[in-house]
């Protein structure tokens, strides 16, 4: 079988192809081509029925919802809710990332509970099931690491977050280095160079790099190349470590590419405001455009409660600047495992900044919002709800709170700016001057549903 890419350079539309173009308003034959440069990627395994979704250069910037269970947490139950209630809320893509209980049956009742295309983390099964069988997760086995991600790719996985740019090099950049105030946050990346200092050996996931392109293109499932030795503080952003391993993660995307396997590299985790354009940049840049999966990103370190919103600030930012998909960040993040009010908030922010980078990455998409501003002005209050990213959430809040004129609202009353800017040109109106007519302002654009 051959993947998205390899049909893409035949010259072949995939109708994979055709439905992102459908669904994104860009004509297919741009879309094929991209997807032959490898600059999108189409997350499609095709042992499983599932929504289409594109990632890449061009399109509409996605966002991923995670969820899965822990070694103190473990209800299936309770993971199905959070499935359903990520696609509810309009994620694009799911990682389910579980540590604790039957792994197996979790992603796999996890994949029965929705459509949307569903990563996972390899490394975590395999090391929690050493962890469980050998009581030290050193003791895993490097071939069953294998064995893993092709049960995973079998079940129906459609991406996957590999950490094979940990290897001796960067190991040693990070002890050279001599300090870190975040230390190291990555669980599959903790664990990788736990097992790699145990054992005094290179990471196998790099060292036999084409024997896990072979196994993904064999599902047609993206590899992301994990960053196992990202920034858990902004003091820590972009040292030798981090950037040693990114450099490694944009070589091995060239390298996948050219082996035929569709590549996203991930990245960078706590990173100061000021930082994050250069961030991707330097991705973008070094690893021939492949699409860049933004983990937050988070910049401020201060903000636990509220990180949803501090990762909303750095998403959109992130997304401004060229980032293709972006992993939410709930309210719980730091404190505990997502509820599944956390995972719907998450959602939300996240969609919300993603938005705001579109309007600003894409000026040519800014239709949609001109269009609420005239229902805001017009005070066309059904029009305007139909028009918002959460009409529910606006109906519920002006429910609570109905003014006496209800052509406003109550926060201005009697002293709507709205109504009184409409008396000061009603003269002008007739002739259009302040007023355009809403059929002349444009439809809404599908690249901002």
């Amino acid at each position: 079988m051959k993947t998205q890419i390899e049909l893409a350079r035949s010259g072949t539309l995939t109708p994979q192809m055709q439905q992102v173009a459908d669904a994104e308003g860009i004509p297919p034959e741009t879309i094929r081509q991209r997807v032959a440069e490898g600059h999108i990627v189409i997350p499609c395994n095709p042992g499983r029925k599932q929504q289409v979704v594109g990632i890449g250069k061009g399109l509409r910037t996605k966002v991923n919802a995670s969820i899965g269970t822990s070694s103190d947490i473990s209800c299936i139950k309770l993971e199905l809710r959070k499935a359903r209630a990520a696609q509810e809320e309009g994620a694009d893509t799911l990682m389910e990332l579980s540590t604790g209980g039957d792994l197996d049956r979790v992603r796999r009742e996890v994949l029965g509970a929705c459509t949307l295309p569903v990563g996972t983390v390899p490394l975590y099964q395999a090391f929690a099931e050493a962890a469980k069988k050998y009581h030290n997760p050193n003791k895993l086995d490097s071939e069953y690491l294998f064995e893993i991600i092709e049960r995973q790719l079998a079940d129906g996985i459609s991406f996957m977050a590999i950490h094979c740019g940990i290897n001796r090099f960067s190991i040693e950049r990070l002890k050279k280095q001599g300090f870190r105030y975040g230390g190291l946050v990555s669980k599959g990346g903790t664990f990788m160079v736990s097992w790699m200092e145990y054992h005094n050996r290179e990471n196998p996931l790099y060292e036999q790099f084409d024997r896990v392109c072979e196994l993904m293109k064999k599902y047609d499932s993206v590899l992301s190349l994990g960053n196992g030795i990202r920034a858990g503080a902004i003091h820590d952003s972009h040292d030798r470590a981090q950037m040693a391993e990114m450099i490694i993660n944009c070589e091995l995307a060239e390298l996948g590419r050219k082996m035929g396997c569709q590549m996203m590299v991930e990245g960078p985790g706590h990173v100061p405001l000021d930082e994050i354009e250069g961030n991707i940049m330097l991705e973008k840049r070094m690893s021939g455009g492949a699409p860049y999966y933004v983990l937050g990103p988070l910049p401020a370190d201060s903000g636990a409660g509220y990180d949803h919103i501090t990762a909303a600030i750095g998403a959109a930012n992130a997304t401004r600047h060229g980032a293709d998909l972006i992993c939410y960040i709930t309210p719980a993040e730091h404190l505990a495992l997502p509820n599944e009010d956390d995972v719907r908030e998450g959602v939300r922010a996240t969609r919300l900044a993603v938005r705001i980078g579109d309007i600003a990455k894409y000026p040519d998409r800014r239709d949609h919002e001109k269009r609420v501003a005239l229902a805001r002005r017009d005070s066309d209050w059904q029009e305007h709800f139909s028009l918002l990213m959460f009409p529910d959430k606006a109906r519920e809040i002006r429910k609570s709170r109905t003014p006496e004129n209800e052509g406003t609202c109550t926060m201005c009353g009697d002293f709507c700016a709205m109504e009184r800017g409409y008396a000061l040109f009603k003269d002008d109106i007739a002739g259009d001057k302040i007023r355009p007519k809403k059929e002349e302002v444009g439809s809404l654009t599908a690249a901002l549903p």
